[in-house]
This record gives C-alpha cells, sequence and structure tokens, in this order.
C-alpha cells in the first residue's frame, strides 16, 4: 500500500510524515475492494517503511473504516534499546487523533489495525511532530476532560497535582501525565478483555478483610441473610451432575466474605437419602437447613414452599450450578444500608462456560421501566425484603411453573405493580455479584408482558421485539391524534433542507402535524425560494422568520411559542425519515403522561450509528450511546434494538408535550445558545418528574452538524467553552452518574466498554 491511499501529500510539511508502505506480516490479506484488507484473526501485524516518526511528541493521526465496532487498534515503536507500545480505540468515521512520544533511534514501527478478524480501510495515516510546549497543552486539555482525577479543574491545576505526584515519586511530571493520558484511550470490550478487566479492575476494587470487618461491626450487616433453593428435585438427573451443580452453588456460599445465616435447600426424599452423608459434611461449614419435599414440586410450588421456611430479612433465589460473588452478600448489605428504603437490590452479573470461566457480563442501568417492559435485564442477581418477595400463584404462571427464566420476569414485573411500589424501592448493586449458568432455551415473554399491562389496565399490545426474548410494546395513540408541531431551524443550506422537508412531506405516515421551518436571515437566493415555494404547495408547512444572531435555543423557543400543536417536535434541517412509521411511533410514546422527552434512532448516510441516545457523562459532559455502531449490530445488552429511558437524547429528533415544554421554560438561551441545550432540555424534564424514552422503531438519518459547522475558531471554541463550564456547574453530579449507565462502563467512549 502507497502511503498516498491513506494520507494527504505531505511533501510541503517536513513535521507530517507518513509511511510510505504497510507490509503485512501476519493475520492480513488484500480484499477485493481497492484499498481494503483482510484481517483473519485478533492480531493481524503490518511493518511500516519510510518517513517513520520524528523523535519527541507527535501526534498520530489515523482515520480507519472497519466491520467491527468497539476494536482497538495499538502502535509499536521498536529501538534498540526498548520497545513502547500505544493503543487508541478505532472510531467509525472519525479521525482518531493521540500524542505518543517517540524516543530516539526508533528501528522499527509495527501497527495493529484491529484486535479481530474483519475488513478494514486506511483512510489515513500520518504523523504530526509538536513542539513541546503544545504537546502539554494537549496532555493537560485530555486530562482535564476525560480523566476522573483531573475532571473540571483548570489546566494549572492539573499541572499542579501532577507536579506535586511527580515529586512524591522523584519522576518528571509529564511521564505521569502520558501515563495518565494513555488511560484514556483504553477501551476495554465487554467481549474480549473481561478476563483482563477481572484480573486489573475487579480483583483491585475487591473489599479487604479489614473493610468487611469495619462495615459489618459498625452497621451491624450480619442480619443480611440468604436463601438458596436451587430447584433440586429433578430424579432423572445424574447423582454427580447434580452433586457437582450443588457443590458449587454452596462453595460460593461458603466462600462469602460475609458469611449467611441460613442456606435453605429443598430436596426430594429419594435425593436427599442418596446425598444424606454428603450433605452433613456441608453443614459442618454452612447453615444448611434441609427440607423434604413431600412430592416433586414445580419450581414455582418450590419457590412458595421454600418462602414458608425463610425467617431472614434477606432472599435471594440461587438456581442449581449458579454462583453468587464472593463479595455478593458484604456488597448487598452495603448497598442496603446506604438505601434504607430499599427492598429490592438489583446487581450486576455474568455467565459461566462449561468450564466455569466467566463471560458475558451485564452490566445494568438503575430501575428503568421501559427497558424492563422490553427485555428481562434484571436477570437472576435480585435480592429482595423478605416482606417484599412476590409470592406468585402457581395457577397464574399459564404453564411457565417450571421456566425459572419466566419466573424471575414475572417476580420484577409483578413488584412494580404494587400500589405502594416508588423506584426508591430498588437500589442497584454496582458489582457483579452473580455467575449464572445460561439457558439453552429461548422463552418468549409476549405474553407474560402483555398480562402484566392488562392489570396495569392499559390498553397497550406487546408484540415480539427486535431480538429474541424482547418485546416491542405499542401504546394507544389517543382520540383524537394530537396535532404535532414539528419545528426546523435553518439558514440559507438549500441542499440540505430540501431532502429534509421534503423527506418529512413525502415519508410520514402520521399526516396531523404543522411543520414550521425557522428561517435565521437566511440570504441565499435558491434557499429563499424554496421557502416560498414549499410554504405555498403544502399547506401544513408555514415558515417563520428570526431576525436574529444563532441562538439554537432562542429560535426553538420562538417557534414553540407560535406552535400550535400540543406535541412540540424538535427537528435538525439535516434529517431524513428512513421509514413512514417513525412519527407515529414517537407521537403514541410521547403521549404517556408519565413520558417526558422521546428520541429517535440516527444513522449516519454510511448506516453507522450516529445516536442511540444520549449517556450522561461521556467525554466529561455527554455523549451519544453506540455512536459509529454498525447498523445491523444490536449493541450492549442488545440496547440498541429495545426501547428504554435514558437520561437525554438529542435535539436533532426530539418530540415533547408543550405542556412539559412550557412546564421547565423551555430552552437555555441565555446560557446555552448553541451545544449542550438539548441535553440540559432533557435533564430538566427528568428533574419535573417525567422519564425520557428513546425508541429503536423510529429511525431517520442525520447529516450531523453540516449546515452549521465544527467549532474551529477562537469565538467558537471560547462559547463552547463556555456552555461547557455551564453544564458542568449547573449538572455536574448527576453528569457523572447516570442512572441508564453503569458506573462500571467507559465515560471515555461511546461503546458501552468496560472502565
Amino acid at each position: 500500500m502507497n502511503a498516498t491511499q491513506t494520507s494527504r501529500d505531505t511533501s510541503w510539511y517536513p513535521h507530517h510524515r507518513s509511511p510510505r508502505q504497510f507490509i503485512p506480516l501476519q493475520q492480513i490479506k488484500v480484499a477485493a475492494s481497492p484499498g481494503e484488507w483482510h484481517s483473519l484473526g485478533a492480531d493481524p501485524l503490518f511493518a511500516l517503511e519510510g518517513q517513520l516518526p520524528l523523535p519527541g511528541w507527535n501526534m498520530l493521526e489515523l482515520d480507519e473504516e472497519s466491520s467491527v465496532s468497539g476494536v482497538v487498534a495499538t502502535l509499536t515503536l521498536e529501538s534498540s534499546r526498548r520497545q513502547v507500545t500505544f493503543d487508541f480505540p478505532v472510531r467509525q468515521g472519525k479521525v482518531t487523533k493521540r500524542l505518543v512520544f517517540v524516543p530516539f533511534g526508533v528501528k522499527r514501527v509495527t501497527f495493529v489495525p484491529m484486535n479481530a478478524a474483519g475488513t478494514f480501510t486506511l483512510r489515513h495515516f500520518q504523523f504530526v511532530w509538536l513542539t513541546p510546549m503544545f504537546a502539554h497543552n494537549r496532555l493537560l486539555q485530555r486530562l482535564a476532560n476525560m480523566h476522573q482525577h483531573y475532571r473540571d479543574l483548570p489546566l494549572a491545576e492539573v499541572k499542579q497535582s501532577l507536579q506535586q505526584q511527580a515529586s512524591k515519586q522523584s519522576r518528571k511530571w509529564q511521564s505521569i501525565a502520558l501515563e495518565d493520558y494513555d488511560s484514556t484511550f483504553i477501551s476495554m470490550s465487554t467481549r474480549r478483555h473481561y478476563q483482563q478487566w477481572i484480573r486489573q479492575i475487579e480483583q483491585r476494587r475487591a473489599p479487604s478483610d479489614h473493610d468487611v470487618a469495619i462495615r459489618t461491626n459498625v452497621h451491624a450487616f450480619e442480619s443480611s441473610v440468604l436463601l438458596v433453593c436451587p430447584h433440586c428435585s429433578a430424579t432423572n438427573e445424574c447423582l454427580d451432575d447434580f452433586k457437582h451443580k450443588l457443590a458449587i452453588s454452596l462453595a460460593s456460599l461458603a466462600e462469602q466474605a460475609l458469611a449467611p445465616r441460613r442456606v435453605l435447600l429443598l430436596i426430594t426424599p429419594g435425593r436427599h437419602k442418596e446425598l444424606s452423608d454428603w450433605l452433613k459434611q456441608w453443614q459442618r461449614e454452612l447453615s444448611v437447613l434441609v427440607v423434604r419435599e413431600t412430592e416433586a414440586l414445580s419450581v414455582a410450588a418450590q419457590r412458595l414452599e421454600a418462602l414458608s421456611y425463610c425467617e431472614n430479612t434477606w432472599v435471594w433465589f440461587l438456581r442449581l450450578g449458579d454462583r453468587l460473588a464472593e463479595n455478593a452478600l458484604f456488597y448487598a448489605a452495603c448497598i442496603a444500608h446506604d438505601n434504607p428504603q430499599a427492598q429490592m437490590l438489583i446487581a450486576d452479573e455474568d455467565s459461566l462456560d462449561e468450564h466455569g470461566i466467566r463471560h458475558s457480563p451485564v452490566f445494568k442501568p438503575e430501575y428503568n421501566p421501559d427497558l424492563l417492559l422490553s427485555m428481562p435485564y434484571m436477570g437472576r442477581a435480585v435480592c429482595y425484603q423478605h416482606a417484599f418477595v412476590p409470592r406468585l400463584a402457581v395457577e397464574s404462571c399459564a404453564g411457565q411453573v417450571n421456566n425459572a427464566n419466566w419466573l424471575d420476569y414475572a417476580q420484577t414485573l409483578s413488584v412494580t405493580r404494587r400500589r405502594d411500589f416508588m423506584a426508591t424501592k430498588l437500589a442497584h448493586i454496582p458489582h457483579i455479584a452473580y455467575h449464572g449458568v445460561p439457558e439453552q432455551v429461548s422463552t418468549s415473554f409476549v405474553s407474560l408482558v402483555q398480562q402484566h399491562l392488562n392489570q396495569l389496565d392499559t390498553s397497550a399490545q406487546v408484540r415480539d421485539g427486535l431480538l429474541s426474548g424482547t418485546q416491542r410494546v405499542r401504546w394507544p395513540m389517543p382520540s383524537p391524534e394530537p396535532l404535532v408541531s414539528l419545528l426546523v431551524p435553518t439558514r440559507n443550506g438549500v441542499d440540505i433542507l430540501r431532502p429534509c422537508v421534503d423527506a418529512i412531506l413525502d415519508r410520514t405516515d402520521y399526516s396531523h402535524f404543522e411543520l414550521i421551518i425557522l428561517d435565521n436571515q437566511s440570504t441565499c437566493t435558491e434557499t429563499l425560494a424554496y421557502l416560498h415555494d414549499v410554504e405555498g404547495r403544502d399547506s401544513r408547512v408555514k415558515v417563520l422568520h428570526w431576525d436574529h444572531p444563532f441562538n439554537y435555543s432562542s429560535i426553538n423557543n420562538f417557534g414553540a411559542a407560535q406552535a400550535r400543536g400540543s406535541i412540540i417536535g424538535l427537528i435538525n434541517n439535516d434529517v431524513e425519515p428512513i421509514e413512514g412509521t417513525w412519527l407515529t411511533e414517537m407521537v403514541e410514546q410521547v403521549s404517556r403522561p408519565e413520558i417526558g422527552c422521546v428520541g429517535a434512532k440516527l444513522y449516519y448516510p454510511n448506516d453507522t450509528v450516529q445516536h442511540g441516545g444520549v449517556i450522561l457523562g461521556l467525554g466529561g459532559l455527554a455523549g451519544h450511546a453506540h455512536r459509529f455502531f454498525q447498523r445491523d449490530e444490536d449493541g450492549y445488552m442488545g440496547r440498541l434494538k429495545v426501547t428504554q429511558n435514558l437520561s437525554a437524547v438529542t435535539a436533532a429528533c426530539l418530540l415533547l408535550r408543550k405542556s412539559v415544554f412550557d412546564e421547565v421554560n423551555g430552552l437555555n438561551e441565555a446560557d446555552l445558545a448553541v451545544a449542550y441545550n438539548d441535553v440540559d432540555l432533557c435533564i430538566k424534564v427528568r428533574e419535573a418528574g417525567y422519564r425520557n424514552l428513546w425508541t429503536p422503531y423510529a429511525a431517520l438519518y442525520h447529516h450531523e452538524s453540516i449546515s452549521r459547522g465544527a467549532d474551529d475558531t477562537p469565538e467558537k471554541r471560547a462559547r463552547w467553552l463556555s456552555e461547557y463550564a455551564y453544564m458542568r456547574k449547573a449538572w455536574g453530579e448527576l453528569l457523572d452518574s447516570d442512572p441508564a449507565y453503569n458506573p462500571n462502563l467507559t465515560l471515555v467512549h461511546e461503546d458501552f466498554s468496560l472502565r
């Protein structure tokens, strides 16, 4: 491959250096398409030849297109004295830039383009030599934006902190800064790096014996208890296999940092006779109460009977062969103490393969009602106060009396139907507390969720979702259908505006809307002619003129004041609906009285995801979930294909009721003229008691920020910094603890990788 295939001509820029050739060394072959390569495994390797980077600080620029999301590239610099490596995530459609310090005497440079099998194209690859002063400023700026220890500190204070650390360690502050800087580029995939995360992160965070002793003694956490009901009445199971599974479960309880008071085991008389002596050995280590069933009961009946023997405060259901994590009871006790109102604890969990190796971690959000209707995301790792445990009647289990997954889901849904239920009665344990053996048989939960919604006296209809084991809930459309006012700010740019407006008018099945184009001082004659034409030929279109300097918040507040509809739609002038049902789905959702803002699934023109909802805290303030994922990918936990509650959604396509918009005083004109006003609006709506929602069933293309341009001038940069500072001051605590996310997941990347 020639350097000209991946970089611009740099012959006139002596500090810009690009390799002339990429020589495949292993697991790489040329693909059929020009410039495309095949990675044949997890360790494809190039050697770079020609124009190696200059010694000192360099900015590496990489633009790589990959068929796989969430991959990491690695650069290795080798000299006669040492070898240094740099990892950085690959982002679709985005140039990745990161600082590297190139030592003197580099003789060989190798490059791993991705750590997975797939195809890739190198569009741009370049080293740019930097002055030390410029490099140091970029170091400090990224630490202030991205690193949890320096976030929101002025650059001078970041440098002072680094200098203090350097003095104590007898090192250069630049070396410490580079290590911390490097850590912000680490992307640990839940699929590829989970074992590494367990070793490096989870084990380091584990409580010490001293921690357990102190919290136990001070807060009397020993009163927290455990009930095990592994549903082990099957007589046709091999005895050795049965003993092996039961031993795995019991051993996980014996190893708890905080010991349970009682383990309750239901077992058939015949199986108990076979295991009597073996169980007595376990009773020396654990307080095991063995209850012999009078008959072989269903799983549902077992749970009811087991609860009748339980005298303890807290209850877990542990399936045969599953394990509680070593510190599960300790973490549960701590969370229960810190949340005394909680009657139900939801923990993170993972799965066990046939060799007992952990995989597929599920790092859950806090209580997320619409996600719960879409999928049984609470899973198995749920701990109840005894008095709060749903006692499901066996006759109500609709033929699912032996389906533990169905029963777990039914129990959690039953809790949310209680008249006294409040979200505060649920607390999240942000630790892996449960290791489960995956079920091989998939289950449809459509009838269960339909039954649940019927008992809530709704008219919603449930059908299969986009993924197996998920559901789509269709909410009733109000009668009469509400008028929707779609607000589209614009200035010139008819080539952008025309396809947006024409697509909305032509590709929207929901017809009861008005489209208000908010013209902000357009001067282009073609644009003005189009505005006149479209307003004249379609009665749904109205053009309003805003003759003031650009202020996104002011323009939309002006439009909302003129809108006739009971529902407001904030729509960018660079979006295009993909299918006609987009607005129907959003109106059905936003018409629910408990729902505030509703957002859509947005794609870039190359069919990668632009917006899967907004996660607070990403990149220091807020970022788009699953950005650059491929269109057909499911996303983490399948969350790209299920309706769910999120703290915020983008105003590129956002609906909310006009009454809610007015209640929170609309968009913030004074402090957020351009950026983050949609995030601020969503947070205000959430703080007012409404749930924001994102749906994958409304899909549009988004040509992001084409019309406004980049923040590439000193004035725009200063404005952005001011808006960033306002958001951090106004919502800083919320921005660092998004309840729709999980504290074990990254705040640097949009890919739900591990923190």
